[in-house]
């Protein structure tokens, strides 16, 4: 690259039995400067008190130590009860029990957000596919006691669940009844949604494929994110994105001219930064008084 830009990927997990660090330094060596490492449920840890949740947390707060020794990335840790979870813990202990357990998971998390282990909670939200009313309804209830810890920590949410017409103003709602900022509830996996009619003010973080990415330029605005959810299982290489994926999107972007510089900088710099409050991370960049803030 002739200009060196910020490169974020807003979604990535990694795991004790994958490659972890070494997936992180493979993502630094393609241009990678960034990124929002995501908690999912480790195997060395199973849930099966609310207790674990803390757990299974220290293991991704360990991989990223490993890594910020390692390697000179940014990461932004994101700590949550991964909401697919209930339908296991309620086959186990029935739907009140583990009810209890996602929210006891959710305030560890809020606590660990307060202390400073993390930036953000998720992710958290509900199933992306079809359950019972019970199931969505108590989903729902833990969502909403995340984004009121969010609200308390003026942190970020990042959301798994469904990606359906209705779906962002859905979260925006249940985000209002909480006190909380709508722009501080990140979409994942959101598809190419990015006017404020689409989103209700919800910050989509994009997969970054081609197709997604021109989809969201060509509708003259750069409020969005990209993420890969590269998840680091050694049985699903590269799924369900390679982790240098972001790093060549944008490398291709500033060959092509396709995007501006200031877009990139924009995705890939200012919405983070504004979302996960890091501040200084560019040594290497005067910042330009065109890159001001914008709304998140």
């Amino acid at each position: 690259m002739s200009e060196r830009v910020p490169v974020y990927d807003n979604h990535i997990h990694v795991s004790p039995s994958g490659r972890n660090v070494d997936a992180l330094k493979e993502f630094e060596a393609a241009g990678g400067t960034g990124l929002t490492l995501v908690t999912l449920p480790h195997r060395e840890v199973p849930i099966t008190k609310g207790s674990d949740f803390e757990e299974s947390y220290k293991v991704t707060y360990s991989l990223a130590a490993r890594a910020r020794e390692e390697t000179g990335l940014e990461i932004n840790i994101a700590v949550g009860p991964y909401p697919v979870l209930i339908l296991h813990l309620a086959e186990a202990y029935g739907l009140e029990k583990a009810e209890e357990m996602m929210i006891e998971g959710m305030e560890a998390a809020a606590r660990d957000v307060a202390e400073g282990r993390a930036v953000a909670l998720g992710e958290i939200g509900r199933p992306h596919f079809l359950v019972s009313d019970e199931i969505m309804d108590a989903s729902n209830r833990i969502l909403l006691r995340g984004m009121e810890l969010a609200k308390e920590n003026d942190c970020p949410v990042i959301i798994h669940c469904e990606s359906e017409i209705g779906t962002d103003r859905s979260l925006a709602e249940i985000a209002d009844k909480a006190g909380l900022d709508r722009g501080l509830v990140v979409k994942h996996s959101s598809p190419p949604w990015v006017t404020e009619e689409e989103t209700c003010g919800v910050m989509p973080s994009i997969p970054a494929s081609k197709t997604n990415l021109r989809e969201a330029l060509s509708k003259g605005t750069d409020r969005f994110m990209m993420e890969t959810d590269y998840i680091d299982d050694p049985s699903k290489p590269g799924a369900i994105m390679s982790v240098t994926t972001v790093p060549k999107k944008v490398r291709a972007w500033m060959s092509n001219g396709e995007v501006p510089v200031e877009s990139i900088w924009r995705i890939c710099g200012d919405i983070p930064d504004s979302l996960y409050k890091r501040r200084g991370r560019y040594p290497w960049k005067q910042r330009s008084p065109v890159f001001t803030m914008r709304e998140r």
